[in-house]
């Protein structure tokens, strides 16, 4: 059967980074893609880049749409503008694309439930691509985003088995890899990996401007000297500050049990150097270096 995304439009709410690049991509792909945004300014934008086939403020711009979705914010996921509710076509597929599963979940579960025919909730499959850069905003999209990337579900019991499939074959489409878990495994799994870094990147950063000192010289020299490894480690640190936010704040208990192996990793390696276990020291460095192959 020809997938849901090639058969009916699909709506596109919020045309970020990661709205706007899945705008592209399924626009290039034949499909017809409307898309809804909050300001003028930036539906205007969205239609020079060819984000979408049509772009507007009124949600009324997702008629039709068998597929719709949700690009947005995490604040704005969880407490959603009653018009965009509203503008939901009933018998539609909803899915998300937020870092944190758990809370989503519950709440477009209460939302839906509510306000439709009583299985709307079973067609909200929520998910999650691991694909981003450091931009942001209606310039951010970009071709190719998601091709050879993860992109997680986390269906529960009641999720309806063809809005599931509408999902996969949607992110196949774009040339992800479609995996499926629990919420609770997803936002443990991301706290590690993707909400922990976030957090170190940003420490790294503060920590080579304060060990720069306050003297131009020192501060200069520390900018100056930093190459790719520095890039590289920090590009996280130092990207979108509200989603840093709100990522750690829709996701806090797992990112402080994260810390804390990250702690006391730190901890150990720290005593090493204090201690001169120049061998110790070596053979910790050689442990990752065998395992980094493992989370690539």
């Amino acid at each position: 059967m020809t997938p849901l995304w090639q058969r009916e439009p699909v709506g596109v709410v919020g045309l970020g980074l990661i709205g706007g690049s899945l705008g592209l991509d399924l626009t290039a792909a034949g499909a017809q893609v409307r898309a809804l945004v909050h300001r003028p300014a930036t539906a205007a934008r969205a239609r020079e880049r060819g984000l979408a086939t049509e772009v507007s403020t009124d949600p009324a711009v997702l008629e039709g749409c068998g597929l719709v979705v949700l690009a947005l914010p995490l604040d704005r996921l969880l407490d959603p503008d009653p018009a965009l509710l509203a503008a939901l076509p009933v018998g539609a597929v909803i899915t998300d694309v937020g870092s944190v599963k758990g809370p989503v979940l519950r709440r477009w579960r209460e939302l839906l439930a509510a306000a439709g025919d009583g299985s709307g909730a079973s067609r909200f499959v929520a998910s999650h691509p691991m694909a981003g850069t450091a931009r942001a905003g209606v310039e951010a999209g970009e071709p190719g985003l998601f091709r050879g990337r993860p992109w997680v579900a986390t269906p529960e019991s009641g999720t309806d088995p063809a809005a599931l499939e509408a999902v996969r074959q949607l992110a196949e489409a774009l040339g992800a890899r479609w995996l499926c878990c629990d919420a609770e495994a997803h936002d443990h799994a991301v706290a590690l990996i993707s909400h922990l870094p976030v957090l170190v990147g940003a420490a790294l950063l503060q920590a080579a401007d304060a060990g720069g000192g306050e003297a131009a010289e020192g501060a200069g020299l520390v900018r100056a000297l930093a190459s790719s490894g520095f890039a590289d480690t920090t590009r996280v640190g130092g990207g979108n500050p509200e989603l840093g936010m709100l990522m750690a704040r829709s996701n806090r208990a797992a990112l402080l049990e994260a810390l804390g192996h990250y702690r006391r990793s730190l901890e150990t390696l720290e005593a090493m150097v204090a201690g001169e276990q120049w061998s110790e020291l070596q053979q910790s460095l050689e442990r990752s270096h065998r395992l980094r192959p493992d989370f690539l």
